[in-house]
């Protein structure tokens, strides 16, 4: 990954839409604007995937349109997008609308297309999905991606800018293969040892495949991390770093520490 130490590090902050009402959502994405969060996340469930099961909880894509509305500088976008809950199409007319919206004052749009195979076997059972298998998912998610990127070509007006694409996940066979062929950025929990062989395993893919993947940004879950650790993986080119909140309190202070982090890394 040559070209990640070129690239500046990251915070990106995943607000849970769980356990919280609508207007904390909004109070805490405006305050991590505020304080300096490169991206806001939410996520693609329809019931909280922890504390209460039936618990407040509020839907992605409708969420990240507001919230483009609603802010002015921060990237956005789901960590990730389930692919499985919306045609191929339709996602990438949603993408494209997201990031016309998010462009308002600069024409450049701060959108950010996270997607994944999906998960949550009560997503799909309680909204009517077919669940399937692990390799279905993703032979799906393999599938609906060069669809995506020919929908966004095809569209009137089209994206204002190459809009990214982060693919979350981490097997070694499928999904790998996937980041390799459509992926701006690759976002895993790894821990350093585990991060170092699978960069390993992904350069094998881009081999295969024809992609230089330096061209890939680095994304790593901070849960449960030491600045230590942090160190470590931005030392294999981990760029792109995210932390989970989950209401209702949203607690900030951690934010504040890793931006702080941040900092010191840019500096």
């Amino acid at each position: 990954m040559t070209d990640a130490p070129n690239r500046p590090v990251r915070l990106g902050v995943q607000i849970a839409p769980q356990h919280a009402s609508y207007e904390k959502i909004r109070e805490t994405a405006a305050e991590l604007e505020e304080l300096g969060a490169d991206i806001l996340f939410n996520w693609d469930h329809f019931y909280p995937l922890s504390g209460e099961p039936d618990g407040l909880h509020f839907e992605s894509w409708t969420m990240l349109a507001a919230l483009a509305e609603q802010t002015s500088r921060v990237e956005l976008g789901a960590l990730v997008n389930c692919n499985s809950y919306r045609n191929a199409n339709l996602q990438a007319d949603m993408a494209r609308t997201i990031d016309h919206i998010s462009a308002k004052g600069t024409g450049t749009g701060r959108f950010i297309f996270g997607t994944g195979s999906g998960w949550f076997e009560r997503d799909y059972d309680e909204y009517g999905y077919e669940f399937g298998t692990v390799g279905q998912r993703l032979d799906a998610l393999a599938a609906n991606l060069p669809i995506i990127e020919e929908r966004w070509g095809k569209l009137n007006p089209p994206p204002t800018r190459h809009i990214p694409v982060l693919i979350g996940g981490g097997g070694e066979k499928k999904t790998l293969r996937i980041v390799a062929q459509h992926a701006d950025i690759w976002h895993s929990f790894s821990d350093p040892e585990t991060l170092q062989r699978k960069l390993g395993i992904l350069a094998e893919h881009g081999e295969a495949v024809g992609r230089d993947v330096s061209q890939i940004e680095i994304s790593t879950e901070l849960r449960g991390r030491t600045p230590d650790e942090a160190d470590a993986l931005h030392a294999l080119g981990t760029t792109l770093f995210t932390i989970g909140l989950s209401g209702p309190d949203y607690d900030l202070a951690p934010v504040r520490d890793w931006l702080s982090w941040r900092d010191s890394k840019n500096a």
